[in-house]
């Protein structure tokens, strides 16, 4: 009888998680587009390199589950400064990674998000997207999908690497990048051309612990919003 409730709130994940697949099925999508118009070489050198970022442990050496998130202050597209701690003291924090505008999976994700918006609010959480595009690009970014949340710089990788998220792109996936644009030009200089973040996502409770996380060496899976509303709802109310 005491395992009941816990039985009920995995549940109650799982249906609302089902019942709110929409981004799920976008991005499902969305690889059978890329996989339909690309030749096998391109197809072999992303599989590959998707290989590589399992290979490299990344996902399991990055921030888990239980551990202190690493408080951080950042800037938004208007210039003003977001501290997580301070963001804590409101309420539990949605820290999410997109790896930048050119990336369709990213638009298609931080679109789904925008869209849960209003219940993650109403769960007495805040959303803060973190990305190593620069200021004038998350601007873009923020414009085109019409995102009312939070959206931050994080220059150079700096807190990306103190969760432990940021990863090495293959020599091959780099140079298919750099034929349809520059992440020199997006991220800057000192970013570099070969290193990226997973498209995390944290669920950051009050106290600074992490409580959820997910973590993928494939960019084209992302966390799904309704999951992430209804683990919300779990958490204690301060």
């Amino acid at each position: 009888m005491k395992t009941l409730p816990l039985v009920l709130t995995l549940l109650s994940i799982a249906m609302c998680t089902t019942a709110a697949d929409s981004l799920k099925q976008q991005l499902e999508a969305r690889k059978a587009e890329s996989a339909a118009k690309s030749p096998a070489e391109v197809k072999t050198a992303y599989a590959a390199g998707i290989q590589a970022v399992a290979d490299s442990g990344v996902v399991d050496s990055a921030k888990q589950v239980g551990d202190r998130a690493p408080d951080f202050t950042l800037k938004n597209a208007l210039g003003e400064s977001v501290t997580l701690s301070q963001l804590l003291k409101q309420g539990p924090v949605v820290l999410t990674w997109y790896r930048g505008g050119w990336c369709p999976y990213c638009n298609l994700t931080l679109r789904a998000l925008q869209q849960a918006l209003p219940e993650i609010k109403a769960a007495g959480a805040q959303l803060v997207a973190l990305t190593p595009e620069l200021p004038d690009k998350t601007a873009t970014t923020t414009e085109k999908n019409a995102l009312e949340f939070q959206v931050l710089t994080d220059l150079n990788h700096r807190v990306a690497q103190a969760y432990g998220v940021v990863f090495k792109l293959t020599p091959e996936v780099r140079d298919l990048y750099q034929k349809h644009f520059d992440l020199l030009e997006f991220n800057g200089k000192e970013a570099g051309n070969d290193s990226l973040p997973l498209a995390a996502t944290y669920i950051i409770a009050q106290d600074g612990t992490i409580q959820y996380a997910f973590l993928n060496a494939d960019y084209r899976n992302r966390a799904e919003p309704a999951e992430v509303v209804a683990f919300l709802k779990t958490l204690p109310s301060k």
